[in-house]
């Protein structure tokens, strides 16, 4: 398969909303001798291209193949220029970068008053936003004016800029370390995953205990304590601590609800926070807090006031659908989530652009499991070959694993057994090249490989012998959210018991939260 061509100026005029392009033509043609300018010709030839084509730019004669790199960057530049002027996206940040760059024009004037009133302005704009680092800029440009015009009013000018500059300093550099140390323990959850025993839990915990810097709660603003609760929710991640996960998620959320006007200028950190406070309630299994959050997330996001620009939008259709679903594998409603997937296929189409490819995966294994728990198997089959069948693409090994394993379960219910060796084979083969293999995916690689030789009249036994060797493993610190991916147990029930998965699973639900 051809991998499609991708041509950042390309890509970007195809991510322009109507009212952007409709702004960046009134923009270029502000002036008549911009109406055949050659970077308008080109992006109106690439504005009606379904895929990206040199030579059909070349054919119309717009520019000669030497000049073409230069005109592309010419209308790269033309059209951020033009995205930056638009209302939808002057934000707080770029309004305070904007009266810093007018203040340094006046410096370079030597109108040096009005350069000074125009930067007291935006530092109190960015210190009231907790934008430190955009307030040292403005605070240093300070200095350097105040060293070459004195006023004689403030007499101890020189001491209140040279304190004010300590102290942002000192919270930028804490700020710094701070969100160093939740990248690299993001870096070491995507090289190394959950720790899988002892061993690895004192080692990630002293990884984290030795990078963390000293710091008092008390004195920290909302930008420390964002990236204080985002180290600390990586760090529980990694050592499977959920409830902890919890507690500094919800710490994380809690922070843009105390000051929402946060939510407006980072709203995609507030829409992460969200996603995490609701993984960690999905994994300690807490419904009622589950399905609060969720609700309330759909609600603020919602809002006329909340932001609506195409990042926000796919990483919220990427968030609540998603949860949408784990909702309705909690309570066991794997019907009623049916209407979920034609919404999900479209919402895909819509924001494939913005969405990487293993969310994509993420969201066909969903698919594949609620048409499981409804023992649709041909269907939860069809969707799991997407992920099977998907060479191109280095996603997370468990959730490769967890597709091959319930691929072979569902070919074995739809009675699809004309081929059920060669697919365990080659199950079984793919299975033991995988590292670190969590009991678990052991104990059913060792089920999957006798599983053909294994008599109708045995397999009920057989079913009863693996679901008690699993279930030791239902509450075990580093192996127990194995089963989040693929409830072997609820399945191994349901054949014991003779009943279907989804009721077996709503039964469990109704037991632990008392529905009657």
């Amino acid at each position: 398969m051809t991998k499609e061509q991708k041509d950042n100026l390309f890509v970007l005029v195809k991510s322009l909303s109507k009212s952007e392009k409709r702004q960046f033509k009134l923009y270029v043609g502000r002036l008549g001798v911009n109406e055949d300018s050659k970077f308008l010709l080109l992006f109106n030839l690439l504005d009606k291209m379904d895929d990206y084509d040199e030579q059909v730019i070349l054919k119309k004669g717009i520019v000669k193949k030497q000049q073409l790199s230069n005109l592309k960057a010419h209308l790269y530049k033309q059209i951020l220029v033009s995205l930056r002027l638009n209302p939808l996206h002057q934000n707080i940040r770029v309004q305070i970068r904007e009266q810093l760059d007018f203040a340094t024009i006046l410096y370079h004037k030597g109108l040096y008053k009005q350069s000074l009133k125009i930067l007291d302005k935006a530092k109190t704009l960015a210190l009231n936003y907790e934008e430190k680092n955009i307030a040292y800029e403005v605070l240093e440009l300070e200095k350097i004016i105040e060293s070459q015009y004195i006023t004689r009013s403030i007499s101890n000018r020189a001491d209140e800029l040279t304190i004010q500059a300590k102290e942002l300093n000192r919270q930028n550099l804490l700020a710094s370390k701070l969100s160093n140390l939740s990248l690299q323990l993001y870096g070491l959850f995507l090289k190394t995953g959950y720790v899988k025993n002892d061993e690895e839990y004192k080692r990630v915990t002293k990884y984290f205990n030795a990078r963390l810097p000293k710091y008092d709660i008390k004195e920290l603003g909302f930008r420390e304590k964002l990236w204080l609760y985002q180290s600390y929710l990586w760090y529980s991640f990694l050592v499977q601590d959920f409830l902890s996960c919890y507690k500094y998620s919800r710490k994380w959320v809690d922070l843009f609800y105390e000051q929402p006007e946060m939510m407006k200028l980072n709203p995609v950190f507030f829409l992460r926070g969200n996603q995490y406070l609701l993984e960690a309630l999905f994994f300690i299994r807490h419904h009622k807090k589950f399905k609060e959050a969720l609700n309330k997330l759909e609600d603020i996001t919602q809002e006329k006031w909340f932001p609506k620009d195409d990042n926000v939008q796919s990483l919220t259709f990427l968030y609540v659908y998603s949860n949408k679903f784990n909702l309705h594998f909690m309570e066991g409603t794997f019907k009623e989530g049916l209407p979920l997937v034609d919404e999900v296929l479209t919402g895909i189409k819509e924001h494939r652009t913005r969405i990487d490819e293993h969310h994509i995966m993420v969201f066909y294994y969903k698919i594949a499991s609620l048409y499981f728990g409804i023992g649709e198997n041909r269907k939860c089959i069809e969707f799991l070959d997407k992920i099977i069948s998907n060479k191109s693409l280095s996603m997370r090994e468990d959730l490769l694993c967890f597709s091959r394993v319930l691929n072979l379960v569902a070919h074995y219910e739809a009675g699809l057994d004309y081929n059920l060796d060669a697919l365990i084979r080659s199950t079984y083969k793919f299975l033991i090249r995988m590292e670190d293999l969590y009991e678990v995916q052991k104990e059913m690689i060792k089920f999957l490989r006798v599983l053909g030789d294994i008599y109708p009249h045995q397999i009920r036994r057989e079913f009863i012998k693996l679901h008690r060797k699993l279930k030791t493993y239902e509450d075990h610190p580093y192996e127990s959210r194995a089963f989040l991916y693929l409830d072997v147990i609820s399945w191994l029930e349901s054949k014991i018991e003779n009943k279907s998965v989804d009721l077996i699973i709503r039964e469990k639900f109704k037991a632990k939260n008392k529905l009657f």
